[in-house]
């Protein structure tokens, strides 16, 4: 395990997007940065926990095609565009997916959370988050307005764009 300082989150809000890592609160000691796919990524009560193997691929592409479709539409509705590194929406999407599988609705990936069902139940940070709705503020870098240096000029992400530059369905 690796301690980070406690606002690395807040310096950092892409970090685990961009670099897969798992963050768990470690008390007087920071947080705690694990890579994916150990069993930190998995501490909640997962909707998915019943399901098989090709029923969770389903699930995700599923998923994953309407994340895509309904960031695509809004990214449309609200002027706003995508990163010029389209591996960042990319990773963003599969999160969001990833969190409408296992939670039922497609809260923010790129935050921490104590309880993460408490989270998406209130609603806040579901995406689009509150942050966004009122503000057009995604820390994420999914939706950037055009003065945001990291804003492209690209509208449209499609679904094999974000399966191939995320890393597809596997975590």
């Amino acid at each position: 395990m690796t301690y980070l300082p406690q606002n690395i989150l807040a310096i950092c809000p892409l970090f685990w997007a961009v670099t897969s890592f798992a963050f768990t609160a470690q008390p007087h000691k920071g947080v705690t940065m694990s890579r994916a796919g150990s069993d930190m990524t998995n501490c909640f009560a997962s909707k998915d926990a019943d399901m098989t193997d090709e029923e969770r691929e389903a699930a995700m592409e599923k998923a994953l095609k309407a994340m895509t479709a309904f960031s695509n539409k809004y990214v449309e509705n609200t002027g706003t565009y995508y990163c010029t590194d389209k591996s960042i929406p990319a990773v963003v999407i599969k999160g969001l997916a990833e969190h409408k599988v296992t939670l039922g609705t497609p809260l923010c990936p790129c935050r921490f959370y104590e309880d993460k069902e408490k989270e998406a139940k209130e609603g806040y940070w579901n995406c689009p988050c509150v942050p966004m709705r009122e503000r057009h503020e995604c820390h994420c870098m999914l939706f950037l307005t055009e003065d945001n240096d990291f804003s492209g000029d690209e509208s449209n992400i499609s679904f094999d764009e974000v399966k191939n530059l995320s890393g597809g369905f596997s975590n």
